[in-house]
């Protein structure tokens, strides 16, 4: 990535939005901003190639609340949430926990839409582990919907995705879904 040239860009838009870029306040916005444009669109590994051998474990595995944030690609404003992901393993193979975070992390990455990044995690998880099926909610609020237009402050969208046996097994379904629901189990 080129960041003298995101810089540039970014002292471009200061100077058509007539902010006077020679004030102490935006002196160093336009490394500021580009370095964390620059941060978002950089690829992260979710090691998915790594697991742990299990015995047969024939039951869900889901981890809940992730928090994820991305940069809408419409507004280049960013919207941040929670992630709940999935899966029932297929063979003798688990994937560690963190690994679920880190796709969600993984996915996350750019310039995106959420209906993408939900896709993209389920996806991956369907296609890179050995699966008998997986389901991906993501919950979010987005700074394009709080910050402009609407201005509904508070509003969250919410996208799913559902591949193999929680797309054919309704109770899969409704079992992750109760999971998601449940709060303050200990």
């Amino acid at each position: 990535m080129d960041q003298k040239r995101a810089e540039n860009a970014i002292k471009e838009l200061l100077l058509a939005l007539d902010c006077d870029i020679n004030i102490e306040g935006f002196k160093d916005t336009p490394r500021r901003v580009s370095e964390m444009f620059i941060e978002q669109c950089t690829e992260r590994d979710a090691e998915l190639d790594r697991s742990f051998e299990e015995r047969k474990f024939d039951g869900l595995v889901a981890v809940r609340d992730v928090p994820f944030e991305s940069c809408c690609m419409h507004h280049m404003v960013f919207y941040s949430g929670r992630a709940h992901v999935a899966y029932i393993p297929k063979g003798e193979r688990i994937l560690g926990l963190s690994k679920l975070a880190r796709l969600v992390y993984s996915c996350s990455v750019g310039l995106t839409t959420q209906e993408s990044v939900t896709e993209s995690i389920a996806s991956r998880l369907y296609k890179e582990v050995d699966t008998l099926g997986c389901m991906v909610v993501l919950e979010a609020e987005h700074g394009c919907v709080s910050l402009r237009g609407a201005r509904a402050v508070g509003s969250s969208t919410v996208t799913s995705v559902v591949k193999g046996a929680f797309r054919d097994v309704p109770a899969a379904r409704s079992e992750f879904l109760s999971f998601i629901s449940m709060r303050g189990v200990k």
